[in-house]
C-alpha cells in the first residue's frame, strides 16, 4: 500500500530471547528458576545467560554452529535455551536415554562444536567422542562438563579434567566478557533457533530444523494452551531435551515465571514439590499422568489447588483423564510432533460439555481437537488425493498441518524434508478421523494400524479399553503376524501391583465384551515394564519385533495365551 515502508522502527525478527530481556526488566527480582537449594532471579539468568553468549563466542562460536547439550531438566539446561541462540548459535538438545553410539552418530549429523554434559551422563559423552575419534572423519565437539552448583556432584567425573578441549559449566560463565559482547540477533526470523532430533520410535532419528520465529510463536501458543497468568509455577515434568520442552522453556520467560527444576521425576517428587513451592502448572506424557494416579497412597498429598497439567505425546486413555480429574488435576490434551515445535493442537473445552456424564466428559478430552492459535490449519486428509475426509467421525485419513508452526525441514535430507511436504502440507503420518464439530480424534499411526483379515483395528481404541482393566497400570497392541488373518492384535500388559493374578483369558474377555470381538487381542504377553522412549512413546517397533519372534519361541503359559 502507498507510504508503507518497513524498516527498524517497524519490523524486528521475532525470537524469544526477547522474552528474556523483557523478564529480566520487568520481573527482575522474582524467582526465575529453582532447583533444591538452588535459586535465580530474572535479572541473575539475564546476567548468566549473557556470560554464557559470551563465552561461547570466545571459544570460536558463531553464527549458525550448533551446541549440543545432554543433561537433564536442571538450572544449566534452561540457560542454554537463551546463552546459545544469544551467541547465534543453534542449540541441539539430546535424548539423555541414547548410548554413546547414537549421541557419536548425532554429533556427526549435527556437526556440534561443543557439547555440554551433566555429570551423569559424562561417561556416555566421554564414549561418543572416542567414537568419533577413532572415525577420524569428524572432529570431536569440546566437552563442558555440568555439575551440581553446591559440590554435591557424585564421584563420577575422576575420568574429566579441563583442558583445551575440557571445560567446566561455572568456570566457563566466568570467561565471559561482557563489557565487549553483544546479542547476536538472528538476521531472519526464520534463522534457526535449535535442532531436535526425532525420538526414533518408527525409525531412525532425523534433525528438525526449529526457527527463531516458530519458536517465539509456538511458545506464546503454548502461554495460551496452558491458560498461564503472569507469574505462573511451573513444574518441569516434560524433558526439555523434547521439543524444547514443548517451547515451555521459552514460554515460562515470557510471563515471568517460576522454573521448579527436578533431576528425576518421580510421584512424590511432583506431589512433594507442588506442596513446596506452590506450583500452578505441569505437563507430561500420558505415562507421567499413570504415574501420578498410581502412585502409592503413602507418596500422594491433597493438592492444594487445582492445578493446570498439559497431556501429550500420546492419547490418554479415557480412564486417566478421569482419575487425574478426581486427585484435583485439570488436563489439557494436545497434541502434536518433534516437527510441529511439540503442540500443534489443543481439545479446546466447550462449557455445554459440562453438563454430560463423566466418562463422555473423558472420552472427549481424549481428543486431539483443533489447531491452537499459532497454527494455520490442521485437516484430516486423504493422503493420495489430498482432499478432506467427511466430518463422520468414522472415515480415516491421515492428520496434516500448515502454518508457521511447522519445521524448517530435516537437517541435510532434502528427501524426506521434500516427502514431508509434499501437497503443501505437513504429512504426520498419523491416521485420525474429523468429527461433526470439526475437532480431530487420532486413531493410530499409520505404521501401527493392524489389518487383520481385511478389518481395520485402531490399536490406540484397544488401549483405551485395557486401560479402563481395573488390573492393568500399562498397555500396547501391536501386529503379530497370522497365516489366516494376515495379522492379529498382540496385547502387551503391565499390571498393578498385587495384580499377577490376571490371566490373558480375562483380558481377552475383558475386550470383548466392550468393543466388538474381532479386535480383540489373540495374544496376551505380560510385561513388567514396556518399552519407552523418554518422552513417554511406547517403543512400538520393539513390541512388534518381539510379537514376531513369539512364534518362534516357546511359549510360557504364564504369560501367553493364543486363542
Amino acid at each position: 500500500m502507498e507510504g508503507a515502508i518497513r524498516c527498524d522502527a517497524n519490523y524486528v525478527p521475532l525470537s524469544p530471547i526477547t522474552f528474556l530481556e523483557r523478564s529480566a526488566t520487568v520481573y527482575g527480582d522474582r524467582a526465575s528458576i529453582v532447583y533444591g537449594h538452588v535459586h535465580y532471579t530474572w535479572a541473575q539468568t539475564l546476567l548468566r545467560c549473557k556470560r554464557l553468549a559470551s563465552a561461547l563466542a570466545h571459544l570460536g562460536v558463531s553464527r549458525g554452529h550448533v551446541v549440543a547439550a545432554l543433561a537433564p531438566n536442571i538450572p544449566a539446561m534452561y540457560e542454554l535455551h537463551f546463552g546459545v541462540p544469544m551467541a547465534g548459535a543453534v542449540l541441539c538438545t539430546l535424548n539423555t536415554r541414547h548410548d554413546s553410539a547414537m549421541v557419536s552418530v548425532l554429533l556427526q549429523h549435527s556437526e556440534a562444536k561443543i557439547i555440554f554434559v551433566d555429570y551423569e551422563f559424562l561417561q556416555v559423552a566421554q564414549g561418543a567422542i572416542d567414537i568419533l575419534s577413532k572415525k577420524g572423519s569428524t572432529k570431536p565437539p569440546l566437552l563442558v562438563l555440568i555439575q551440581e552448583s553446591d559440590g554435591s556432584s557424585p564421584n563420577t567425573t575422576s575420568s574429566f579434567s579441563a583442558s583445551s578441549s575440557n571445560f567446566e559449566y561455572e568456570s566457563l560463565l566466568l570467561m565471559a566478557q561482557l563489557e565487549c559482547f553483544e546479542i547476536i540477533r538472528p538476521k531472519d526470523e526464520w534463522d534457526p533457533i535449535s535442532l531436535n532430533y526425532t525420538s526414533g520410535t518408527t525409525s531412525s532419528p532425523k534433525g528438525v530444523i526449529y526457527s527463531h520465529r516458530g519458536a517465539y510463536l509456538n511458545s506464546l501458543a503454548a502461554v495460551l494452551l496452558n491458560e498461564m497468568n503472569s507469574m505462573p509455577v511451573y513444574l518441569w515434568c516434560v524433558p526439555m531435551f523434547h521439543c524444547n520442552g514443548w517451547c515451555l522453556t521459552w514460554s515460562v520467560a515470557a510471563q515471568g515465571g517460576t522454573n521448579i527444576c527436578q533431576r528425576n521425576v518421580t510421584a512424590k517428587g511432583i506431589f512433594d514439590l507442588i506442596h513446596g513451592h506452590k506450583v500452578t502448572h505441569t505437563g507430561g506424557a500420558p505415562t507421567v499422568l499413570n504415574m501420578i494416579i498410581n502412585a502409592p497412597a503413602s507418596d500422594k498429598r491433597p493438592l492444594p489447588h487445582k492445578v493446570s497439567v498439559m497431556t501429550g505425546g500420546a492419547p490418554p486413555p479415557p480412564q486417566v483423564l478421569f482419575k487425574m480429574q478426581e486427585l484435583g488435576f485439570s488436563v489439557t490434551h494436545a497434541y502434536g510432533l518433534t516437527e510441529t515445535y511439540g503442540p500443534g493442537t489443543i481439545c479446546s473445552w466447550k462449557p455445554e460439555w459440562d453438563s454430560l456424564p463423566r466418562d463422555m466428559q473423558a472420552k472427549i478430552k481424549s481428543r486431539q481437537g483443533v489447531q491452537h492459535l499459532g497454527m494455520e490449519e490442521v485437516d484430516v486428509k486423504d493422503p493420495g488425493t489430498l482432499k478432506s475426509v467427511p466430518p463422520d467421525a468414522k472415515t480415516i485419513g491421515e492428520v496434516m498441518f500448515r502454518g508457521n508452526t511447522v519445521m524448517n525441514g530435516y537437517l541435510r535430507d532434502a528427501k524426506a524434508t521434500q516427502e514431508a511436504f509434499n501437497g503443501g502440507w505437513y504429512r504426520s503420518g498419523d491416521l485420525g478421523v474429523k468429527h461433526p464439530d470439526g475437532y480431530i480424534e487420532l486413531k493410530d499411526r499409520s505404521k501401527d494400524i493392524i489389518i487383520s483379515g481385511g478389518e481395520n483395528i485402531s490399536s490406540i481404541e484397544v488401549e483405551s479399553v485395557l486401560y479402563s482393566h481395573p488390573s492393568v497400570v500399562e498397555a500396547a497392541i501391536v501386529a503379530r503376524p497370522d497365516d489366516h488373518w494376515g495379522e492379529t492384535p498382540c496385547a502387551f500388559i503391565k499390571v498393578k501391583d498385587g495384580c499377577d493374578n490376571v490371566t490373558a483369558e480375562e483380558i481377552i474377555g475383558f475386550v470383548k465384551s466392550h468393543l466388538p470381538h474381532y479386535m480383540a487381542p489373540r495374544t496376551v504377553i505380560f510385561e513388567n515394564d514396556l518399552p519407552k522412549t523418554s518422552t513417554g512413546k511406547v517403543q512400538k517397533f520393539v513390541l512388534r519385533e518381539k510379537a514376531k519372534a513369539m512364534g518362534s519361541l516357546s511359549k510360557k503359559k504364564s504369560n501367553i495365551s493364543k486363542l
